[in-house]
């Protein structure tokens, strides 16, 4: 049996950082709260059928409404969209109202915000949560699809955004 290691957690971030990722939006809302965050850390699930899954920090108390609400829109962000990036990362320090009136949303099925101009935007019905130690682990049904315009994506890579 393998002795149990743990990686220091500085370095395993330092290497992730040379990790390219798409930089998303995942947005949800329940009753009068809406949230919306910025991660990298989404992927496709399955094609049938349609799912996917978003990673979400479980000691931010703001994300509760995530495991609370049943839904979340999740959008990818093209190159001209850093701005909504950064404003749903916390870099610009704007509350809940002055995120959201940064970009135009709409909803397709769920009622979750979808960006109007995400690259693709996938609104989904959760299925399933787990919590993996800092994080929680979303799954969810894709009820709803919608794409944009053919654009360069916006990709997270050392610590700074790039285009693709």
């Amino acid at each position: 049996m393998l002795k149990r290691q743990h990686v220091d957690p500085g370095l395993y971030r330092d290497a992730m950082s040379r990790y390219a990722g798409h930089v998303q939006l995942v947005t949800t809302i329940l009753g009068d709260e809406k949230r919306g965050v910025t991660i990298t850390a989404a992927c496709s699930v399955s094609d049938n059928p349609a799912a996917v899954l978003v990673c979400l920090n479980n000691s931010n108390e703001k994300n509760h409404v995530f495991f609370k609400s049943g839904i979340f829109a999740l959008n990818a962000l093209g190159a001209h969209q850093q701005h909504v990036a950064d404003a749903f990362s916390g870099r610009t320090h704007l509350d809940a109202a002055a995120r959201f009136a940064a970009a135009r949303f709409e909803t397709l099925v769920t009622g979750a915000p979808v960006l109007s101009d995400a690259l693709a935007a996938f609104d989904c019905k959760v299925t399933d949560i787990k919590e993996m130690s800092t994080h929680n682990v979303i799954f969810g049904e894709v009820v709803g699809v919608r794409y944009g315009e053919l654009r360069p994506a916006l990709i997270y890579m050392n610590r700074d955004y790039h285009t693709l």
